[in-house]
């Protein structure tokens, strides 16, 4: 017999039909129902899960939620569920609802992506999109092919296109120099090079990812503008050439994983905005220097230990750094005056936080199964710090949050802590609301 409530940390307990509650910034609550309780081949942590066209004043029923239609489907990890404060309040069948989980679930969710779903739907009123998403093949279809009505967002494809498809794809992108080409998959080992590139003459945003087995290549690259401004570059199995990239002197948006051959091109992309490094190791950020108008910057997973140099990375807003091995200091984070937001997530040697006094335009931070992290003293010396987001943090206890307890500046503080219990009781002791929605660490601070 399952206890209710439940904040699941796998799916063990998970059921077709389970409900479970998802507060909103206005007070009032969604509602998410699991359909299959484990995603095929992802383990113990991943399920299917529904988010419901509902919104009440209480925290969703059985009698409640009964008839409600599926606002979406997608595949997610058990983090979803509490994320912002929600737990599974109950069961109901599925079949009672006329709810059939899908045979095929293509759409992956991050952990906030359930309280911003129905935020936007119940609190924005589903405005409009702002983007565009297609999936195209050969042959293509009108649809496929139909005018974008934003002219942002994204095309892809997860084979090779016939390359009279690609010179009737490449006309379709002339008018819409905002939308990105993506290329992935490559199921049927199909896309080896980037040779069709040479049908895209007017590309200004293009990525290749999750392309292991087959993307052997990155030579296409030559046909692209030079004026390019976004490129997104994936692991592959064997290590692809980026001296590429030199020409690319105005990019401002650059993604590479694992990709180490030629590193150093990256020195000579002085105007980027925007840089993503995983699964890279350096010996240190010495390559980064010359980027002065850097913002942000994330490191994920590789090697890189030695962050002395953070402070003069261009001048940056953001920074995430997630799962680098044997991590062990990031007391440079807290001389970087520039920097707005601050996201941490499983360094597992990480056991002091840096002095955040210079930090002095550091205004939400956010801190993700940090497991070695038990003092949260130096959090109080961030003199903006307006928002804390303490996600997966089971270790920690409500009394642990007591040096944030009466901070001027400290507006919301999302306490996720394992139970509902400790969630509670460390609310109750800061007096704080929870953090509701992202924060904006590129708008004007004005």
């Amino acid at each position: 017999m399952t206890a209710y409530p439940l904040i699941p940390k796998s799916t063990a307990y998970l059921r077709p039909g389970q409900f479970w509650s998802i507060p909103m910034a206005d007070g009032r609550y969604g509602c998410g129902r699991v359909l299959l309780p484990r995603a095929g081949g992802s383990g113990r942590t991943r399920f299917i899960g529904a988010i419901l066209d509902w919104v009440g004043d209480a925290p969703p029923s059985s009698d409640a939620i009964a008839g409600s239609d599926v606002l979406t489907v997608g595949n997610a990890h058990v983090r979803l569920v509490s994320f912002s404060g929600g737990a599974i309040l109950g069961e109901r069948s599925l079949e009672a609802d006329g709810i059939d989980p899908p045979a095929t679930v293509d759409t992956y969710w991050g952990d906030g992506y359930a309280v911003a779903r129905v935020e936007r739907r119940f609190i924005a009123g589903d405005p409009p999109p702002t983007s565009d998403f297609r999936q195209v093949s050969s042959p293509l279809t009108e649809e496929m092919l139909r005018p974008s009505t934003t002219g942002r967002g994204v095309v892809q494809f997860d084979r090779r296109l016939t390359d009279e498809d690609f010179g009737r794809l490449g006309e379709w992108f002339r008018p819409y120099p905002e939308m990105s080409l993506r290329a992935y998959g490559s199921y049927d080992h199909s896309i080896t090079d980037l040779e069709f590139l040479r049908f895209f003459p007017t590309l200004r945003r293009f990525g290749a990812d999750a392309l292991w087995d087959s993307l052997t290549s990155l030579d296409g690259l030559r046909y692209l503008p030079a004026d390019l401004e976004e490129l997104g570059i994936g692991a592959t199995k064997s290590k692809l050439d980026l001296g590429a990239l030199s020409r690319f002197r105005g990019l401002r948006w650059l993604f590479l994983e694992g990709q180490t051959k030629h590193l150093e091109v990256i020195s000579e992309l002085t105007n980027l905005y925007d840089l993503t490094l995983r699964s890279i190791t350096m010996p240190d950020l010495s390559l980064l220097l010359p980027m002065r108008g850097l913002r942000s910057l994330d490191i994920k997973l590789g090697g890189t230990r030695d962050l002395a140099l953070l402070p003069r990375v261009g001048e940056l807003w953001y920074l995430e750094l997630w799962m680098i091995r044997g991590l062990t200091d990031i007391s440079a984070i807290g001389a970087i005056s520039s920097l707005r937001s601050l996201f941490l997530q499983a360094l597992r040697q990480i056991e002091t936080l840096p002095d955040f006094s210079r930090a002095t335009s550091l205004r939400r931070i956010h801190l993700e199964t940090m497991k070695g992290v038990r003092d949260l003293r130096p959090l109080a010396t961030a003199p903006a710090l307006e928002g804390l987001e303490l996600i997966d943090m089971r270790h920690l206890r409500p009394e642990d949050l007591a040096p944030l307890v009466g901070l001027p500046q400290l507006k919301a503080v999302t306490p996720g802590l394992g139970s509902i219990r400790k969630n509670e009781a460390a609310s109750a002791l800061l007096g704080l609301p929870l953090v509701r929605g992202a924060f904006d660490w590129s708008a004007d601070p004005g």
